[in-house]
């Protein structure tokens, strides 16, 4: 369980540029939140893989970047929500090679990998959710 601190940092999710935006809040929130530079890494990583899919596959839309609070100390939450169809199946979506665009597909299941906690739902309103998080272990030790 976490409890989220401070107001979130709103990103728009219309064009190319706004995924640099995006990686360059998520790695500095991350590096004030105490997150080793594997860890960044990571997150970035799998914030910039989400962005790019919001904006392909989701027509675009928005993200929203917090400092989180739980047991084993702070860590960063960043939900994707775009402005598609949503996903007709969830399951099938997160497989390795899976693709709707003709990619690699290992946007989806590439980032759950890099990341400690990975939510997708589609809303009921339209559209898909993505929500990732990832707690700071300021001395390297976080493999996963």
């Amino acid at each position: 369980m976490s409890q989220a601190s401070a107001e979130p940092i709103r990103v728009p999710i219309r064009r190319d540029t706004d995924l640099t935006a995006v990686r360059q809040q998520v790695r500095a929130l991350a590096q004030q939140t105490g997150f080793g530079l594997v860890q960044q890494t990571k997150l970035v990583t799998a914030a910039s893989e989400l962005a790019r899919n919001t904006l392909l596959h989701g027509g675009g839309g928005s993200t929203e970047i917090r400092v989180v609070h739980g047991r084993t100390g702070q860590g960063l939450c960043v939900s994707f929500v775009d402005s598609g169809p949503g996903i007709p199946d969830v399951d099938t979506a997160l497989t390795d090679g899976y693709s709707t665009a003709g990619g690699l597909g290992m946007g989806l299941s590439g980032s759950k990998r890099l990341v400690q906690e990975f939510e997708i739902q589609n809303l009921p309103e339209g559209g898909t959710r993505v929500t990732i998080t990832s707690w700071a272990d300021p001395y390297g030790r976080g493999a996963r």
